[in-house]
C-alpha cells in the first residue's frame, strides 16, 4: 500500500470520482476533490477560476484534512495544474502521473478553440454534448454502451458551460507561457518522479518534449484513448496503482 494517498485531478470536463470504489477495493486512499466551478462547486464565480487558482483550492483542501503529502495524478488539464501544484507546494508531492497532461499550448487546442467562443457558443456546445452523450463518446472513440453513456452523462453534467471556458482560457495563458514549460522541466530533473501515462489511440496527439520520455520514471501506455479511465476504469486504476 502507498505510504501517501494519491490526488486525482480531472481535466477540462468531469470528474474522477467515480474511479473511487475501485481504490476502495484495493484498500488504497485516494482523493478526488471538485475543482472550483465543479460538482458542489458550480456556483463559484467564473471570474475567479484559473489553474493558479485551482492550486491554492487543492492545497486549502488538503490542509483542512491535515493530508500532508499526496501522489499526484493530473489528466490533461489536470496535469498541467499537477504541475503548477508541484512547484508551489514541492515538499507535499511524493511522485507525479501526468496522464496525458497539457505540456504546452500543443496540447491545449481544444482548450483554445472553447476560449475564443462567445458565452452562448460555449453554452450551445455542451448543451449539444449533453443532448448526445454517444456522439460525445465517439469523437474519442469510443464504444457506446449502458455503463459509457452513464458515464458520459455524468460527466457532461458536472460542470456548466461557463467553468469550461473560464478553465480553457486559463490554460491557454498558463501554458503558452514559456516560463511553465521551463517549471515544468525543473520538475522532471528535480527529485520527484514523473510517470507518463497515455492511450494508445491519442499517445501521438501528445506532445512530450524529448527531455520528459529521458527524465521519466516511467512510461506507460494503455488501450484506449484519451478518455481511458473512463473507457476501462479498472484498467487505469490497476495500472496507475502498480507503477
Amino acid at each position: 500500500m502507498p505510504e501517501y494517498p494519491y490526488l486525482l485531478i480531472h481535466g477540462l470536463i468531469g470528474s474522477l470520482r467515480d474511479l473511487a470504489p475501485l481504490f476502495r477495493s484495493r484498500s488504497i486512499q485516494a482523493h478526488m476533490p471538485d475543482l472550483l466551478g465543479y460538482g458542489g462547486l458550480q456556483h463559484v464565480d467564473p471570474s475567479t477560476i484559473t489553474l493558479p487558482g485551482q492550486v491554492a483550492h487543492l492545497a486549502r483542501w488538503l490542509t483542512e484534512r491535515d493530508i500532508e503529502r499526496v501522489h499526484l495524478v493530473g489528466h490533461s488539464v489536470g496535469g498541467a495544474i499537477a504541475m503548477l501544484f508541484a512547484t508551489a507546494h514541492p515538499t507535499r508531492v511524493a511522485s507525479i502521473y501526468s496522464v496525458e497532461g497539457n505540456f504546452s499550448l500543443a496540447d491545449a487546442f481544444w482548450s483554445a478553440s472553447v476560449a475564443r467562443m462567445t458565452p452562448h457558443e460555449a453554452d450551445t456546445m455542451l448543451a449539444q454534448f449533453r443532448e448526445n452523450p454517444d456522439g460525445w463518446l465517439a469523437k474519442s472513440g469510443i464504444a457506446t454502451t449502458a455503463s459509457h453513456r452513464a458515464s458520459a452523462s455524468s460527466l457532461l453534467g458536472n460542470q456548466p458551460a461557463s467553468t469550461i471556458q473560464a478553465t480553457a482560457r486559463s490554460v491557454v495563458e498558463v501554458t503558452g507561457h514559456a516560463d511553465y514549460l521551463q517549471a515544468v522541466r525543473e520538475i522532471f530533473e528535480g527529485s520527484t518522479p514523473v510517470h507518463l501515462i497515455a492511450g494508445e489511440r491519442s499517445k501521438e496527439g501528445w506532445n512530450l518534449p524529448p527531455w520528459a520520455l529521458e527524465k521519466a520514471a516511467s512510461v506507460t501506455c494503455l488501450p484506449g484513448g484519451h478518455l481511458m479511465m473512463l473507457e476501462d476504469p479498472e484498467q487505469f486504476v490497476s495500472a496507475l496503482t502498480s507503477l
